[in-house]
């Protein structure tokens, strides 16, 4: 114990910061003890596992006796008197309170276990490990454990249900079978376990049960077995593994190595910043759009986190990563800015030492996330001085000049001046209409929304906490103004300086952050994005700001909580639709739309459908019967029943034009 103590005060002495101190003050208990798990193998009866019992009985079933103490790491075991018996270790053994699923034992490769039924108990909690080969090790159990068994005990296949059943009464979680004795877990105990509904796992015979009682036992102890030297070692390490040791991806390969805890770093669209390494150890795409939908959520209903959230099957954990410095803080717009560190677990079974261990990892993944922030300065100052040369009506010369400094700072190694395009994205709240001033109150969202829209184009097929940020953004109030270069284009079509490059699309920009940033607005925020037509020269950039501004605008009057418009759109029907009347547009639609609205809900007939169908088709009778998977007849039915009902006549271009402009305003 000396030792130890030396070691937590050498630890503090250097300055450890408290967020990292406390917990270790609160786990430091000098009467914890180690545990130490063992098995011991008899070598004439292949399988078996020999250890002390925890309690013996009386004849008339009184307890007698008492528990002897788990001895220290290093101490030696013989065999139990009472021949071929178990090992088992608990929670309250261990004087732990934490729990894992079953389920989490198959995400753990180096325990060689197989899923061979019970699919559907995955989610049974795991409260100790048993090692058995005895016939009937029911006396031994309380409930809840994972037991393992070498099978040297079966004789035969009438010996497995028997046995199954027992363990199923006595409440385990699952059994685990070796392959070490008879090679494949016979058929027998495959079927027993299925009749039971006891989920059963094949232990491959090159893992010894020691590793996977280890495992759960690590897993179920709050406190890795009292083992303050080991908790000090892992904050010292996950300390100095920061920013300067690797960044976030050393900090989540510890987290790897110490806990067996899968981890990653994503933004608030779903990218991914830092993840575990190795093959197929990344998290899909649709996941982790799933998982940042879910956070924004959380953090919009102002949960406290971290917030937990099921994907696929798997139970995910989402610790807020709040920044120290500009956006990605607190508040509605923050959040959207927000990264956020998903862990493969259940937290809410975890002590409260574990979460102390991941609220600080959080805070070392902040760090970075303020050290990319900062390195982003240079880019943010270049765009606000182009914007204000523009606002102020600075003559082109004098533009052109600042942007000769940005462009080998954006793109770097270019020889040609570039083209660029300018993108404008606002964050609007219930209560503030489009073009309002923010209140003092409602805080300054600028911030917030510069950082979302350098996160939306960011290349999406870059990931790391340094992608090519080839943009600069600045903010100019609530409205967030970004300038992209683009490489020159030849005349045949190719860049002139060999590099890869095209125009943004408005669509194409929101397709992949659409669902979580939905998920972050809720009812009450709406993101809206306007992107410009590529220009040439420093005098098309004034023109360029007011196009996107002008789409943006576009995109407002549109449904739905993320949209964006383009410059093509403007040169449309789409341009002069958002300022037509309310009341002029729901006469229009009413007289147009009703009576086939009112005849849909009559008699299901599908005539709205129809229509947008047969307009989108051109008028088309084949292809708008094969997409509706109609006869023609049919088609030609319904047709002439919106004839009938409306008055109008779609062989007509003036008749499909006003349908076309009903159903866009409707």
């Amino acid at each position: 114990m000396p030792a130890r103590c030396a070691r937590y005060l050498q630890y503090t002495a250097r300055g450890a910061p408290a967020s990292v101190n406390e917990p270790m003050k609160r786990s430091f208990r000098p009467s914890a003890s180690l545990v130490d798990s063992y098995e011991q193998r008899d070598p004439d009866i292949p399988g078996t596992s020999y250890g002390k019992p925890p309690l013996a009985k009386a004849a008339g079933g009184e307890r007698v006796g008492a528990v002897p103490p788990f001895p220290s790491s290093g101490a030696r075991h013989g065999p139990s008197p009472i021949g071929p018996c178990h090992d088992r270790i608990t929670t309250e053994q261990n004087g732990g309170d934490d729990t894992m699923r079953l389920r989490a034992l198959l995400d753990t490769d180096a325990l060689g276990l197989r899923l061979l039924g019970g699919e559907d108990e995955l989610d049974r909690t795991v409260r100790g490990v048993m090692t058995t080969d005895l016939r009937d090790p029911s006396r031994y159990l309380s409930g809840g454990e994972l037991v393992l068994t070498g099978l040297a005990w079966r004789r035969g296949p009438a010996d497995s249900e028997p046995f199954v059943r027992i363990l199923a009464g006595a409440g385990v979680a699952a059994l685990a079978a070796g392959e070490a004795e008879l090679g494949d877990v016979p058929e027998d105990m495959v079927r027993a376990c299925a009749k039971h509904r006891l989920p059963l796992f094949a232990v491959n015979e090159r893992v010894a049960f020691a590793t996977i009682t280890e495992h759960v036992v690590r897993q179920v102890s709050g406190e890795r077995a009292g083992d303050l030297a080991a908790v000090v070692d892992r904050h010292r390490r996950l300390m100095t593994s920061g920013p300067a040791g690797g960044g976030p991806d050393a900090v989540l390969d510890l987290l790897g190595s110490d806990l067996d805890l899968r981890a990653w770093v994503l933004s608030p669209t779903g990218r991914r910043i830092a993840g575990p390494h190795g093959h197929g150890r990344d998290l899909p795409a649709e996941t982790r759009t799933e998982l940042a939908a879910a956070h924004l959520a959380a953090v919009r209903g102002g949960r406290r986190g971290p917030h937990r959230t099921a994907v696929g099957g798997t139970t995910y954990s989402l610790f807020p990563v709040r920044g120290t410095r500009g956006a990605g803080g607190g508040g509605r717009e923050g959040a959207l800015a927000q990264w956020v560190l998903a862990v493969a677990a259940d937290a809410g079974e975890w002590p409260e030492e574990r979460l102390d261990l991941l609220r600080g990892v959080t805070q070392l993944i902040a760090v970075e996330r303020d050290r990319r922030d900062s390195a982003r300065t240079v880019r943010r100052r270049l765009a606000h001085e182009v914007l204000e040369l523009v606002r102020s009506g600075a003559a082109p010369t004098e533009i052109a000049a600042r942007l000769r400094v940005a462009a080998p700072v954006l793109l770097p190694g270019l020889t040609a001046a570039p083209h660029w395009q300018v993108v404008v994205a606002k964050v609007d709240w219930r209560g503030e209409p489009d073009g309002a001033e923010r209140t003092p109150d409602t805080g300054d969202g600028g911030a917030a929304v510069q950082a979302l829209l350098e996160e939306i184009l960011v290349d999406p097929r870059t990931a790391g906490t340094e992608p090519s940020d080839r943009i600069a953004v600045t903010h100019a109030g609530d409205e967030a103004v970004a300038l992209v270069p683009l490489p020159a284009v030849a005349a045949d079509g190719a860049p002139v300086d060999g590099t890869t490059g095209c125009e943004l699309a408005a669509d194409i920009l929101l397709r992949t952050v659409r669902e979580p940033l939905s998920a972050g607005l809720g009812d009450e925020g709406r993101l809206t994005l306007g992107v410009s037509a590529t220009v040439h020269s420093a005098e098309g950039l004034r023109g360029a700001l007011e196009e996107a501004r002008h789409a943006r605008r576009v995109a407002a009057a549109r449904p739905g909580r993320v949209s964006a418009a383009g410059h093509q759109e403007l040169a449309s029907h789409v341009l002069l639709l958002p300022f037509v009347p309310d009341d002029v547009r729901r006469a229009f639609t009413a007289r147009l739309l009703d009576p086939l609205r009112e005849y849909d809900q009559r008699h299901r007939a599908e005539l709205i459908a129809t229509l947008e169908a047969f307009l989108d088709s051109d008028g088309s009778w084949t292809r708008c019967a094969a997409r509706l998977h109609l006869h023609v007849n049919t088609l030609r039915y319904r047709v002439g029943r919106i004839e009938q009902l409306t008055g109008r006549d779609l062989s007509r271009l003036e008749d499909k034009l006003d349908f076309f402009l009903a159903l866009r305003m409707s």
